[in-house]
């Protein structure tokens, strides 16, 4: 790998062109440069990959399949929205040299990191960006550059000194140990040691007693604090001699707060820690709009990595507009628009690889179209992971091993373990497959494809021609093979809760285009909640949203909608709230809603808390004391430092709706101080979503966002925590974190 390959990258089946890849000597860089011009043409990190694949596992590759033998082919698939990267090896075992290289300089990131093992690997990535000569030494001039790398504006005078204390050699260099002493130098934490001599009687350790005390009253464990001190001691304690005679260190004392059990997210809900016994209807279930795009909604490419992106992000309920192709073979894309489109059977084949990788086994739903006189119509079949492809079973529905079709209870994720529902219209009631195929002509306008929809399309027409297909209602005939495969989601169109509540059954769904449901939200708000305790509602977005930009989810869990598709490749507030909600319960995509959300006598309404008998308001209370090593602004000039300042968000019921920020600190984005503490009344915290927002100010234009971290307020751990931020993407961004102290009261 490091003598450099030659190796095509390809774009599309045209687009293949011959490139010398390259890992440098540092061993987390990877460049390549054209055979041609010799021109180093980019780079990247090994740190930005998260994965790799072999064979045709992209659209471009497949496409290649007959030209290119699947041996020599492999994907370098990259973390947040970056484009993924193919190559075709000259011989698989050139392929097979590079995929298992690559694996094991990024398998080491697949194991929890201690924080010593993340300093270690910061500081050598700091050392190599600012040794500029290569030469494995640093002299002041290049310490001076890597202090604005690292968003430090220090005064030169104090920078020298620092500089000569760890210069033992005497040399003007820095090399080696001397480099590691300077950056502890350079990262003592004056809050933390200040916290922990607060606790050390003799200001050099903690020992299990005092550990003890501290965790009691700052971190407010209350079970076995005394096993839980030994445990960290024995996890976090960098010296033998402190761990032998039980006692904590400094240093061990700042690993500890930066581990996961120093997390501001509480280390037991990242588990699977939630009741899964309950019917489908009482949680909130982690969905995607058109999750086959990757771009907007018009003209956008449509791919497989839509898929595989949203189910490695715990996502269960996926899209899939399937229309006709050539030859007679599905393809799926949003119609009546410019998208691209991918084979049907690509996808079936992703899912089937991809269903049931992250988290818990519970069960997946998607929403298709399926071909019908040149339109898409909604339609059902049933996918099991470990089959070719899709097949419809009408055994499959009932009997020994599977839930019996349901009259009075949706099923229960327990019983639904392993399966894949697809929501669909249907010929006659769900009951009579158990005796047959019933006779009754199929309702074909449910709200997806009804005259709301209809309007918005028309309103939403492309390039200002109209498309007569679009706009046509056409109630063809729904095929009886595709009818039968529909089980618990039949798509039923919504005409008020008084005619569900006398009509509908539980194996029914419906779908709201985003401003239907507000509008039931702000007129009915608790017979909204009470229709969410027994049956499943699905909301879209608008078709205006060409952009793919999203609507705001918090509304529409705050009455319990279930369903709530956003467009996952487009990153903002609303998909940080949306991997919050979903960060728990071991990223199953399923969150189980409050009592007083399953409750189908709930007097529960979220536009009036008060009417609730809750058990009254809860305050929190966040003291921001420091961050450490934020990220430089993207784009930003050389030698800019970001002066940043935090925001807290409240996400939850209107009455609940609140943010509050600190003052910005100038030019420190690698140790700034705020020391402030915000406060904030929450009504309904059950359904509450706590986001921690850094950004760099800007007094003459809007301030530009640095990093976030969003999660449920069930899932808060109080006491001193370290928050460690993502990016844009939600991608971590290490070892860039705020601290703080939370406090919680009722």
């Amino acid at each position: 790998m490091q003598q450099g390959t030659l190796m095509r990258k390809v774009k599309s089946k045209s687009w293949k062109k011959q490139r010398y890849f390259k890992l440098q000597d540092d061993c987390m860089t990877i460049w390549y440069q054209s055979k041609r011009t010799g021109k180093i043409e980019s780079a990247f990190s090994i740190s930005d990959v998260e994965t790799v694949r072999e064979g045709h596992q992209s659209e471009v590759l497949q496409s290649l399949a007959e030209e290119f033998p699947p041996e020599r082919c492999f994907t370098i698939v990259f973390y947040g929205r970056r484009g993924n990267l193919d190559l075709i090896a000259g011989s698989a075992e050139e392929a097979q040299c590079w995929v298992q290289g690559l694996r094991q300089l990024i398998e080491p990131r697949s194991f929890p990191l201690t924080s010593s093992l993340v300093s270690c690997t910061w500081i050598r990535d700091w050392f190599q960006k600012a040794d500029k000569n290569k030469d494995g030494r640093m002299n002041f001039k290049e310490v001076q550059r890597l202090l604005k790398m690292m968003n430090v504006d220090m005064n030169e005078d104090h920078a020298l000194r620092l500089f000569q204390a760890a210069d033992k050699s005497e040399s003007g260099t820095l090399e080696g140990e001397e480099f590691v002493l300077f950056y502890k130098a350079l990262t003592q934490r004056e809050e933390v040691l200040s916290l922990f001599q607060d606790f050390s009687e003799d200001g050099k350790k903690l020992t299990l007693l005092e550990l003890v005390d501290f965790l009691q009253q700052e971190q407010l464990e209350d079970e076995g604090t005394e096993e839980l001190a030994m445990e960290l001691i024995d996890k976090y304690e960098p010296s033998e001699t402190a761990r032998a005679r039980h006692a904590l260190s400094a240093d061990g004392f700042l690993m500890y707060l930066c581990s996961p059990e120093g997390s501001v997210f509480n280390p037991h809900h990242q588990v699977l820690w939630q009741d899964m016994s309950q019917p489908l209807c009482h949680y909130f279930i982690s969905s995607s709009h058109n999750t086959y795009l990757i771009e907007d909604q018009i003209r956008g490419q449509s791919s497989i990595e839509g898929y595989i992106r949203a189910l490695k992000r715990g996502c269960r309920c996926l899209e899939v507009d399937c229309w006709d192709g050539p030859n007679g073979e599905p393809m799926v894309y949003h119609g009546h628009t410019f998208t691209s489109k991918i084979p049907f059977r690509e996808v079936v084949s992703t899912l089937g690889k991809y269903a049931f990788k992250v988290g818990h086994p519970s069960p997946h739903t998607g929403c298709h179209g399926w071909p019908s006189a040149g339109r898409g119509d909604e339609a059902l079949v049933v996918l099991a992971p470990s089959s070719a492809g899709f097949r419809g079973d009408r055994k499959s529905h009932g009997g020994e091993g599977h839930p019996k079709v349901p009259t009075s209870a949706p099923p229960t994720l327990q019983e639904l373990k392993h399966k894949i529902l697809l929501k669909g219209k249907k010929i006659g009631r769900l009951e009579d497959m158990l005796d047959g195929p019933g006779d009754e002509v199929p309702d074909v306008s449910d709200d997806d494809n009804g005259a709301e929809v209809e309007e918005e399309r028309r309103r939403a027409k492309v390039g200002g021609t109209q498309h007569g297909p679009a706009l046509q209602k056409d109630k063809e005939s729904l095929a009886q093979a595709l009818s039968d495969c529909v089980v618990y989601c039949k798509s039923v169109s919504f005409r008020g809760f008084q005619e569900a509540r006398s009509h509908s059954r539980p194996s029914e769904i419906s779908s709201l285009a985003e401003a239907k449901a507000r509008k039931l939200i702000r007129d009915a708000g608790n017979e909204f909640v009470r229709h969410n305790t027994w049956q499943l509602t699905r909301i879209y977005p608008s078709g205006m949203r060409t952009d793919s930009s999203n609507y705001s989810p918090q509304e529409m869990w705050n009455v319990g909608c279930q369903i709530v598709a956003l467009n996952f490749q487009t990153a903002g507030t609303e998909m940080d709230l949306c991997d919050g909600l979903f960060s728990q319960n071991g990223r199953c995509g399923y969150v189980l809603k409050p009592p007083f959300m399953r409750d189908k006598e709930t007097v529960f309404n979220p536009s009036d808390p008060s009417s609730w008998e809750g058990p009254g308001p809860t305050t929190l209370t966040i003291q921001v004391i420091s961050g450490q090593q934020l990220p430089k602004v993207a784009n930003s000039k050389d030698g800019a430092i970001i002066d940043p300042l935090v925001r807290v968000e409240i996400h939850g019921v209107p009455a609940d709706q609140a943010r509050q920020e600190t003052k910005y600190i100038e030019n420190n984005g690698f140790n700034p101080r705020w020391d402030e503490t915000l406060q904030f009344q929450l009504h309904v915290p059950e359904l509450a979503l706590v986001r921690f927002v850094v950004e760099d100010y800007d007094k003459t234009s809007r301030n530009d966002f640095v990093g976030q971290f969003t999660l449920a307020f069930a899932n808060i751990k109080p006491g001193y925590r370290h928050i460690h931020l993502l990016s844009k993407d939600g991608t971590s961004i290490p070892p860039s974190s705020l601290f703080v102290h939370i406090r919680i009261t009722e």
